[in-house]
């Protein structure tokens, strides 16, 4: 949930039903993926900023379907740095997603792009990423500061019932290797309720 101004720190996954194949999930290591970059590119990408909105991208926009009208008429939006500094092991994590970066702030749309299509080819490799097969009972806890998880496009489990439940972590504000803290555009702080 990166368009808030403190996306979740933590969030945890128990798995009640699963299908018999599919529904897997990927866990990707953004510390691993910045060390991944060149130091000429980790160089450059340090002091940039990422807009990150609700319905950002084409491929929220196919999973907002899904949500239907629960994302719709609540604007969400802040400006993260793109490299972000874990506040415990003060690591530099490389923080766009897919789903959620609209865009690098100062640059043109085309430099925004090709930095950001740069940074999420980084992002797919395998060698950042660990594949969790779900099961009755599963429990997956993950810290949102230093992962990206995804599902893999192994839709064939969407016809099959596949009941998971979610705990999720309020966080702090990111901070990039500037000291310069995120930036609210619209909505408010994630809270506990």
């Amino acid at each position: 949930m990166t368009p808030l101004i403190n996306p979740p720190s933590h969030s945890i996954l128990r798995a009640e039903v699963v299908p018999p194949y599919g529904g897997d999930t990927l866990f990707t290591n953004v510390a691993a993926v910045y060390q991944g970059l060149s130091p000429a590119v980790r160089g450059f990408i340090d002091g940039l900023r990422a807009e990150h909105r609700f319905g950002a991208t084409l491929a929220f926009e196919r999973s907002a379907e899904k949500i239907g009208e629960l994302v719709r008429g609540k604007p969400l939006a802040a400006i993260h740095p793109v490299v972000r500094v874990h506040p415990e092991t003060n690591e530099r994590v490389v923080y766009v997603n897919q789903f959620f970066t609209k865009e690098i702030v100062d640059l043109s749309p085309r430099e925004s792009r090709h930095i950001l299509d740069l940074l999420f080819e980084q992002i797919s490799r395998p060698e950042y990423s660990v594949r969790f097969k779900w099961e009755p009972g599963s429990v997956a806890f993950w810290d949102n500061r230093a992962t990206l998880h995804l599902a893999p496009r192994d839709f064939e489990h969407l016809d099959r019932e596949r009941v998971l439940h979610r705990i999720t972590l309020v966080g702090d504000i990111p901070v990039g290797p500037d000291g310069r803290p995120s930036e609210p555009l619209e909505g408010q702080f994630f809270g506990a309720a």
